[in-house]
């Protein structure tokens, strides 16, 4: 399995056992506000609002509150003004990570990325890095049970989607970005539930991580970083085989 669709794995489960709501509330809030400041309040015609919207729909957040943001971002409300900064740097094993941000302090933010990295034994890279190792792509969760994979597979693609990829407990769509929109709309259309929809970055390779000290190591600072409220999103290129990932846990 790779690390986007493993370490997506790992943060549903620690989701479900944490009940971390708000923050993830929190974090979606900032990408509604920041793409309809960028992009205006129509989800029709802004897709990053879309997608922003769609990720809070499959994530239970109240209308009001998906509203409330749009007004932030469009200024009819008032509220913090938030800058997007993507860092770049290397984990325990040579682990490419990106970390996507929000922030209306970049001094503070920086700090605390470059304390984790190197509490992990990792660094903080230069802009442009690591970013050339991954795609950025749409990705959809099905959770398997809510229809058969044959069925899927024909919707997903005849709708645009490039791939759709059996995991554990669901299947994972893959599209290209501006097929995204395409897709949400046949799955809506259709009646098929989904999560985890939004813009990711996908890694066009994976590293093998086989030592129990470092996969301990690197996946404290994914979810370290995870934790951080400035934090939106955090991508690696990592492999770990499903044995040790069951040691781990």
């Amino acid at each position: 399995m790779s690390g986007h669709s493993k370490w997506s794995t790992i943060k549903r489960k620690k989701g479900a056992n944490d009940a971390k709501r708000g923050k993830i509330f929190t974090k979606l809030i900032k990408e509604i506000t920041i793409a309809a400041r960028m992009g205006g309040g129509d989800p029709e015609g802004n897709p990053r609002l879309r997608s922003a919207v769609v990720a809070a729909k499959g994530e239970n957040m109240p209308k009001e509150n998906i509203d409330r943001a749009i007004k932030k971002g469009t200024g009819d409300l008032g509220g913090a003004i938030y800058e997007e900064i993507m860092y770049e740097g290397y984990g325990p094993g040579g682990v490419a990570v990106l970390v996507e941000a929000m922030t209306d302090n970049k001094n503070r933010t920086v700090a605390d990325v470059r304390h984790y990295f190197a509490k992990s034994g990792g660094n903080l890279g230069e802009f442009g890095c690591v970013a050339w190792m991954f795609d950025k792509k749409g990705t959809l969760s099905v959770a398997k049970g809510c229809v058969a994979e044959d069925e899927l597979m024909d919707l997903a693609l005849e709708a645009g989607a490039e791939d759709v990829v059996e995991e554990e407990d669901s299947y994972q769509i893959v599209t290209a970005p501006e097929a995204f929109n395409d897709v949400v709309e046949q799955l809506e259309k259709s009646g098929i539930a989904f999560s985890d929809a939004g813009l990711s970055m996908v890694p066009k390779n994976s590293i093998e991580v086989t030592d129990e000290k470092t996969a301990k190591s690197l996946l404290r600072l994914l979810e370290n970083l995870e934790d951080h409220d400035d934090v939106q999103k955090v991508h690696a290129n990592f492999d770990i085989a499903d044995e040790l990932m069951e040691q781990l846990s």
